[in-house]
């Protein structure tokens, strides 16, 4: 399982079901159930599905897409906002007990997350179905 790094606030909005597209940089290959991790913190914090991708947006599809995104308009007017790539993530979850991992120098967006913590997630995520 993968780990994606978000910051703050972002990764609360994702988590309130308030923002359902991670903007980036630059698009992805992956797809399907990631951990959510906040940047900083030393542990899985909730899970989602990242199920498509929208690279490329103009400054028109950023505005009319504020409720997707919530980047505030005076961010996305300066001439350097580079995050026109929207991640669409679906079906966000908090966990209800954040599980550390290790994270490895050099992650800054991505981490691979020990089988041991893909378990511990899916355990509870299984609890929660019951």
């Amino acid at each position: 399982m993968n780990g994606l790094i978000i910051r703050r606030p972002w990764i609360d909005l994702i988590l309130s079901g308030e923002k359902t597209w991670e903007m980036r940089s630059r698009n992805t290959e992956i797809r399907g159930r990631i951990a959510l991790i906040g940047k900083g913190a030393k542990a899985v914090t909730g899970v989602a599905e990242l199920v498509d991708l929208r690279p490329n947006l103009s400054l028109a599809e950023l505005r009319s897409s504020f409720a997707k995104h919530r980047v505030p308009e005076d961010e996305l007017s300066c001439e350097d906002f580079k995050w026109t790539t929207a991640w669409v993530l679906s079906g966000a979850q908090t966990l209800e007990q954040p599980v550390p991992y290790h994270h490895r120098a050099g992650a800054v967006i991505w981490v691979r997350l020990e089988p041991e913590v893909a378990v511990s997630i899916e355990e509870q995520l299984r609890a929660r179905c019951r």
